[in-house]
């Protein structure tokens, strides 16, 4: 063993009593080893107590190596021990530090009925901020049509090119690839039961009336609601806020309102153009597996789906966007200005916005169940 290495012996005194005899270096360094502190941890366990110690031939003694001795001790000063001036110094300072015991795994009744409180209280609060920013888009709304001419177009034109052009691509993409996938599942069932032709209203139907809305919902939430919210947030962070509100300039009003009218326009149209690249994948899968001509999907789709679908599934589409838009702008304007409340409200936004958009599609379901059926 080496001579700087944490070591241990006993030996007996004359008197009869026992004597520790403590050597190498009981540093962080040392002790930092896995085999080196479970050998220290082994031999003081084995020790029953009551000994003499004797410190002066450790080679060095740190704050580590002292309060690993202090706690052995019982945080209690053994009956006699023998160290030099530093190092009786060293373990005094130890000595004065406050105990502080190991947090309890198990929280009492009082405990969690305070952490529920907390809970409904923040939950409460959200509630609360979330009203208030509805209220106050609404009467932005109106500022806005009062004078037209004094709106935020500029962001608002821009907010269009970003949330709704740029989204083309990926909305088409995972569009396509969920019609394809629907029309070859379902047409392993169609043809057993000899009814190929009901692939057009299957398709037509959930694609039209659900899928399409909703696949169009979640992407732009994940894309668009995210960055919504960290925009305003790194503005939290940088004191852009701060300062907008020392110069006047409403938050609500140049951030807030441009975002919610473009996704309130862009969601419909995002919408039917994710429906479209979904029927054009389930056509083609059709075409391949059933047989199903394009020209005979173009006759009868109209004929399977009436234009009813189409308007409800806008009509989503729209409640959607806002919803995305201001839950995105809600959790930015709650942001701290730090990262990590940052990087936690953008995950927040993100799955209260997924989950908003399927509550809502739920209620649709349940409220207009028997339009264009």
């Amino acid at each position: 063993m080496d001579d700087i290495t944490p070591s241990l012996r006993q030996e007996e005194q004359s008197s009869g009593r026992t004597i520790v005899l403590l050597g190498g270096d009981w540093t962080a360094a040392q002790l930092a080893s896995a085999s080196v502190w479970r050998m220290v941890k082994s031999h003081l366990a084995g020790l029953k107590g009551g000994q003499d110690w004797d410190l002066r031939q450790v080679g060095a003694l740190d704050h580590l190596g002292a309060l690993t001795l202090w706690n052995h001790w019982g945080r209690q000063w053994p009956t006699h021990m023998e160290a030099n001036p530093s190092q009786r110094a060293l373990l005094e300072r130890v000595a004065s530090y406050p105990f502080v015991p190991a947090a309890s795994g198990r929280r009492s009744f009082s405990q969690r009925v305070d952490e529920f409180g907390l809970g409904v209280e923040s939950a409460l609060a959200q509630m609360r901020d979330f009203v208030v920013l509805m209220g106050q888009l609404l009467l932005d709304i109106l500022r806005l049509v009062a004078a037209p001419h004094k709106g935020p177009w500029r962001d608002f034109s821009g907010h269009l090119f970003r949330i709704g052009a740029q989204a083309l691509p990926i909305t088409a993409l995972v569009g396509f690839l969920i019609g394809v996938v629907l029309a070859y599942l379902m047409s392993q069932i169609l043809r057993q039961f000899g009814a190929e032709a009901f692939i057009v209203n299957i398709l037509g139907l959930a694609l039209i009336r659900e899928l399409g809305p909703l696949l169009a919902a979640v992407l732009i939430a994940g894309r668009s609601g995210s960055a919504i919210t960290a925009q305003i947030g790194v503005m939290r962070v940088t004191e852009e806020l701060d300062a907008m509100r020392v110069l006047g300039i409403p938050a609500g009003f140049r951030l807030v309102l441009p975002r919610a009218l473009a996704l309130a326009i862009v969601m419909p149209l995002i919408s039917v153009w994710t429906s479209m690249a979904a029927l054009l994948g389930g056509m083609l899968a059709a075409d391949i597996t059933l047989g199903i001509t394009p020209s005979f999907f173009f006759e009868a789709l109209p004929k399977a789906v009436p234009i009813a679908n189409l308007t409800l599934a806008s009509a989503k589409a729209l409640v959607f966007g806002v919803s995305i838009a201001l839950i995105g702008c809600h959790y930015g304007l709650r942001v701290k200005p730090n990262t990590e409340s940052l990087g936690q409200g953008t995950t927040a936004s993100v799955v209260a916005s997924i989950t908003a958009v399927i509550l809502i599609d739920a209620l649709f379901a349940v409220l207009f169940k028997k339009v264009g059926m």
